[in-house]
């Protein structure tokens, strides 16, 4: 055993050398901000697409996309990639050639154009917020490998206080090693990092694909016959109840998470939001020489999206099938720790270290973008604007790179936080997390930057915040929020009226952008930020 284990130890840490040196050596000799965070604008197309690719496969979809197929056993949440290739296709075409156009470093600086100072900070702030909580809830994924490890390793299941240790101490391994080319080597070094992690990613995952089909007895007729044969309901799912009239039946479409509805529009407004109005994403693709190879790089990636969201369902299916066929009372309960576990437990040794390896990647090139953009948005919209006006290049990378920093310790404050719920609450699922916390805020900041591109002469920095303020509370009532809140301090101070549905995640931003843009286009734009104005 300490031999096998050795091996894979040391293919992980050759990993996280050949990681943190290629970043360092791309981006060394950062001179500005600018370099820091656009790259000069020299990056190819291609390196960008594997960038996005990478940035938008965290180690929740490489465990949560499996978990949600194992839990499910079919492919409807194969329908939200829909939206996502529709949406990146509105994104290519309304979002960034404004982007180009501004030359802006932070997306918001185009609110400042269009609108005023105090919407660009109600955006940039509500961006920060929720980019640290959603990439801080789903950093901690990494660390389950390491606490089923311990557990193969000890042979005894760790408790809840040294599986928080080891959830904790992970975290801040994998934070600082992250941290280190992130903060000396800006968006070079992150984009060429996610390039050689997402070929990392992509390359466990069709290995685990390979040997779990050959490890499952009588192959494909094996899989047919304990799953019972598919049919179109594996892929496609509308939510209509055909026993209910009027609304209660079409009710009910917004009460499943996964549907053919859910995919095309749902989907849609939730890529235009985190595509074209999060900082984290957008930053990468300003990266591109122009405007048409950038459009390149973001729709080729939706397209990406299908074969990758098919492979991880795929493994959570065959999964399924594999223990159906080999039991194994050790199995955990929780579906997101079922592929770990397989891992573990069933991958050759060196090819068990690769994977482990893939779920690092995952959760190091999130981070690092997610990193660079909050860095590059405090920076251009914060301290360059309020700390130091008058700021030199050499100061503002300073100030760049210690926001990295800064950023990192409340990226480990959230993941700790987060790994603390999830351990006193095991079947807590993955995916609805990390979506659902865009879901509150997102829609907000896609009305009011929709707002901005669809009309010259609408919406003002008191409409905005007041349309986002509304967009915020119209989704945590359909979201059922009030009736959680309700239910924690057990009290039935709200209820929810039984006409409206409890929405599911992939409908918040949707409706959250609705009233948003409603809202702020009924207020009238100053002269001063009208098209046109001296």
């Amino acid at each position: 055993m300490d031999g096998r284990l050795a091996i894979d130890t040391g293919v992980l840490v050759l990993y996280f050398v050949i990681i943190i040196s290629i970043g360092l050596y791309m981006g060394r000799k950062e001179e500005n901000l600018a370099d820091f965070a656009l790259g000069g604008r020299r990056i190819p197309w291609w390196a960008v697409l594997a960038s996005i690719i990478a940035a938008e496969t965290s180690a929740g979809t490489f465990f949560g996309t499996p978990g949600e197929g194992f839990a499910l056993r079919n492919y409807t949440y194969l329908q939200l990639a829909i939206g996502t290739i529709l949406a990146r296709i509105l994104v290519s075409y309304i979002f960034i050639k404004p982007y180009y156009d501004y030359k802006v470093y932070s997306i918001y600086e185009y609110l400042t154009a269009r609108f005023g100072v105090p919407t660009k900070n109600a955006a940039s702030a509500v961006f920060m917020i929720t980019r640290l909580l959603a990439s801080g809830a789903r950093l901690y994924v990494a660390a389950i490998a390491l606490a089923l490890a311990y557990e193969m390793i000890s042979g005894s299941r760790p408790g809840q206080a040294e599986t928080l240790a080891i959830y904790v101490g992970a975290t801040i391994t994998i934070v600082i090693l992250t941290a280190i080319y992130t903060t000396l080597g800006g968006i070079k070094a992150v984009i060429w990092t996610d390039f050689i992690q997402a070929s990392i990613m992509i390359g466990s995952a069709l290995v685990a694909v390979g040997l779990l089909y050959s490890a499952i007895p009588g192959g494909w007729h094996e899989i047919v016959q304990r799953h019972g044969g598919f049919g179109i309901s594996d892929f496609l799912s509308t939510g209509l109840d055909p026993a209910k009239n009027g609304w209660e039946k079409w009710k009910g479409m917004f009460e499943i998470e996964y549907t053919i509805f859910a995919g095309l529009i749902g989907s849609t407004f939730i890529t235009m939001a985190t595509h074209g109005t999060d900082q984290d994403m957008v930053q990468r693709m300003l990266t591109a020489p122009d405007i048409r190879r950038s459009r390149r790089s973001l729709m080729l990636s939706g397209l990406a999206d299908i074969p990758i969201v098919l492979t991880f369902l795929s493994i959570g299916l065959l999964l399924w099938t594999y223990y159906q066929a080999h039991p194994d009372p050790n199995l955990p309960k929780t579906p997101n720790e079922t592929f770990c576990h397989f891992i573990l437990y069933q991958m050759p040794v060196g090819l068990r270290g690769l994977l482990i390896a893939g779920i690092f990647a995952t959760a190091m090139g999130s981070l690092s973008t997610a990193l660079n953009a909050l860095a590059t948005s405090f920076t251009r919209d914060w301290y360059e604007t309020y700390v130091n006006r008058n700021a030199t290049s050499e100061q503002s990378l300073r100030a760049v790179r210690w926001a990295t920093v800064w950023f990192a310790i409340l990226m480990i404050v959230v993941a700790s936080t987060t790994s603390y719920l999830v351990i006193v609450h095991p079947n807590v699922r993955i995916i609805p997390i990390v979506l659902g916390i865009f879901g509150y805020t997102y829609g907000s900041l896609l009305g009011v930057f929709l707002c901005g591109m669809f009309t010259k002469r609408r919406g003002n920095n008191a409409g905005n915040i007041t349309a986002m303020i509304a967009g915020f509370i119209v989704v945590a009532i359909l979201s059922g929020l009030p009736n959680n809140i309700a239910g924690l301090f057990r009290t039935t101070a709200y209820l929810q009226p039984s006409w409206l549905p409890v929405m599911e995640f992939p409908w918040w931003i949707c409706f959250g952008t609705i009233v948003t843009f409603c809202v702020a286009v009924l207020f009238r734009t100053e002269r001063d930020h009208q098209p046109g104005a001296a």
